[in-house]
């Protein structure tokens, strides 16, 4: 029997900006050039030096349609925490049901990371908002879109890990419908004005690639 779920929002853009290693203080003007150049979710991992501080101004920042929150959750508490911060986007690299569960009953999207048709199932049944293959430059777009033939019609695919602007085509071809870039758009110590770079770059190219 599959739990609740909430799904994945109608954006502009199915591109989700991964802060791994960002501090409070770089935040804000990080967080100011993504907006700018069309991002609508960011993602501050949790291995990152004092995140929630990071997330609970992000929110602040960002327009309220877009989705702010935690990747590489692990503990249900986690999830508690990210609420009392205003988060609403949940990421984990596995898949643990009651982490999902508790994110979905806090009203958050979900995208739990998957590597196996059985990972992926796991997730769906747990009320996955999406998932995300990861790492899916192992996988691939061939291997993501055998798994996804198994998979509930309409469930939206991610594909995060070793992905950057010029693999957006492939990926599309095959289902994939959103992409999750860490390193190829944010690396601890870029300035405000690298990251906008990078970001408009990557938007372009997202925007070429699902009008061919």
């Amino acid at each position: 029997m599959n739990h609740s779920s909430v799904g994945w929002p109608m954006l502009k853009r199915n591109l989700v900006a991964i802060l791994r290693g960002i501090g409070p203080e770089e935040i804000e003007g990080v967080v100011d050039a993504l907006v700018e150049a069309g991002f609508e979710a960011i993602e501050v991992p949790l291995n990152s030096p004092e995140p929630f501080a990071s997330i609970e101004k992000a929110r602040r920042l960002a327009p309220p349609s877009c989705l702010i929150g935690a990747g590489t959750v692990l503990e249900v508490e986690q999830v508690d925490r990210l609420r009392d911060v205003g988060g609403d986007l949940l990421v984990t690299p596995n898949v643990e049901p009651a982490v999902i569960q508790r994110a979905v009953q806090h009203g958050m999207v979900t995208m739990p990371g998957v590597f196996t048709a059985t990972e992926a199932l796991r997730a769906a049944k747990a009320g996955a908002g999406a998932l995300k293959f990861f790492p899916a430059s192992v996988l691939g777009p061939q291997g993501i879109n055998a798994i996804r033939a198994i998979l509930p019609p309409g469930l939206p695919i991610g594909a995060v890990g070793g992905v950057s602007q010029t693999d957006f085509a492939a990926y599309l071809k095959v289902g994939v419908t959103c992409f999750g870039l860490g390193s190829s758009l944010y690396k601890p110590g870029d300035s405000a004005a690298a990251v906008s770079e990078k970001a408009e770059r990557t938007v372009a190219a997202y925007d070429t690639a699902v009008s061919v």
